[in-house]
């Protein structure tokens, strides 16, 4: 068996399947600590996580993490680039040296290639002159790098690939030597339309939810009852509230909107002043050239106050919600920041730390208003960090055993003897 050290896994978890579990289990099998780096409670495709961050920190510490940390909204919420960013600077800070993910390709090879070009002055200048008609800037990316490659690539078109190549560009800017496990991906594709076996993607699966049918089909067994037990979130209870939210704001406030170009503050404003309602506010926004999960991100950025100070910067510190008894000094050694088990903690960072964890607060408050029982929502500040019990090593097992043992074939003999 290879020792890797300390690994990775990026994640929504949103919520936590068959393929997450898989994944896990690929990353368990080194026998190492795993380190998980999930999302928020809002999530990057613009929209509320289906159920709150904390159930689905107990998900993944079920199916084998052994420490979960948090990935803060104004990254969760975020382009890939900075998403990926955001998370891999969290997996450097506690240590990791290998990040294991889902891939449609999984070549490292290919995709290392991909890394390469996005990050070169070819690229680059390219890309300043590219001519778009209209086209998203995610299309032009693509054409530019298959372009350089000399043949057609579908990395850039294939979501698991997408962040695959942010990790290692990230991992590049950070001055990292991470290791890339790719883990192709199985069962239902991203795009799937229907569920075809037991490994669905989380989109369908959420609409399942939505809709009030089963899914524990889809679900690993070590989850299934706390997706039972947990309130369900939905956008829509925020509709009225979102759209009043932005009716306030000024343009000068939009302008300050992470991820803000080519005139869509512009658009966004003048949008803002016709829409009725949430739905209605993204079909005025969709064109060609904004995708509706960018338009979904600035949307709700406006609506939570999240703004671009944190936009290509790393989050200040590591907040673990859940860990292993005897896993927590494998990062505590390790990390090149603050790493936060405790909320009072926080009081003692910097006025950037401590405004951010205010505005995750804030955040939080307003999710609990898209679920379908808000009163079962606990405070951030009241959450309480989730501790399980670790296992005892094997070598420490196995002398423990063969005491027991000794111990009773010394009395066995005993009673034997002196019957």
């Amino acid at each position: 068996m290879i020792n890797l050290g300390i690994c990775g896994i990026i994640a929504e978890f949103n919520p936590l399947h068959n393929g997450h579990k898989y994944l896990i289990d690929c990353a368990k099998s080194s026998g190492n600590t795993v380190v998980c780096v999930i999302s928020g409670n809002f999530v990057q495709r613009g929209d509320v996580a289906i159920v709150p961050k904390f159930t689905r920190v107990q998900m993944a510490m079920n199916c084998g993490a052994d420490i979960v940390v948090e990935l803060p909204v104004p990254w969760s919420m975020s382009t890939a680039q900075n998403f990926a960013l955001g998370a891999v600077s969290q997996l450097l800070a506690v240590g990791v040296d290998t990040l294991y993910f889902g891939s449609e390709c999984a070549s490292i090879e290919e995709l290392n290639k991909v890394a390469d070009i996005l990050l070169s002055n070819n690229f680059k200048s390219k890309l300043s002159n590219a001519q778009t008609d209209g086209a998203t800037f995610a299309s032009t990316r693509s054409k530019i790098v298959s372009e350089i490659l000399g043949y057609d690539s579908a990395i850039l078109d294939s979501p698991n690939d997408t962040l695959a190549v942010e990790y290692i560009c990230a991992s590049k800017k950070l001055g990292a030597d991470l290791l890339f496990v790719p883990i192709r991906r199985i069962g239902s594709g991203h795009n799937d339309t229907q569920i075809t076996d037991d490994i669905s993607n989380a989109t369908l699966i959420r609409e399942e939810l939505h809709k009030g049918n089963e899914v524990y089909k889809y679900i690993p067994n070590e989850c299934a009852d706390l997706l039972s037990s947990s309130p369900i979130a939905d956008i829509i209870r925020l509709d009225t509230a979102i759209v009043s939210r932005l009716k306030l704001l000024s343009k000068d406030e939009l302008r300050n909107l992470p991820d803000i170009s080519e005139g869509i503050d512009n658009l966004l404003y003048n949008c803002i002043r016709e829409a009725t309602n949430f739905d209605d506010l993204l079909c005025r926004m969709k064109t060609k050239r904004y995708t509706l999960a960018r338009v979904r991100r600035l949307i709700l950025s406006a609506f939570l106050g999240v703004d671009n100070r944190y936009f290509g910067q790393e989050p200040p510190y590591v907040r673990v919600l859940g860990f292993r008894s005897n896993k927590l000094n494998t990062i505590s050694n390790a990390s090149s920041k603050p790493i936060i088990t405790k909320v009072s903690q926080i009081k003692k960072l910097n006025n950037n730390a401590i405004d951010l964890f205010e505005k995750e607060n804030q955040i939080n408050e307003i999710y609990a208003l898209s679920l379908d029982n808000p009163k079962l929502f606990i405070n951030e500040c009241s959450e309480k960090l989730i501790v399980k019990e670790g296992h005892l090593p094997m070598s420490l097992f196995f002398i423990v055993f063969n005491y027991i043992l000794s111990y009773f074939c010394r009395k066995t003999m005993f009673n034997y003897i002196f019957k």
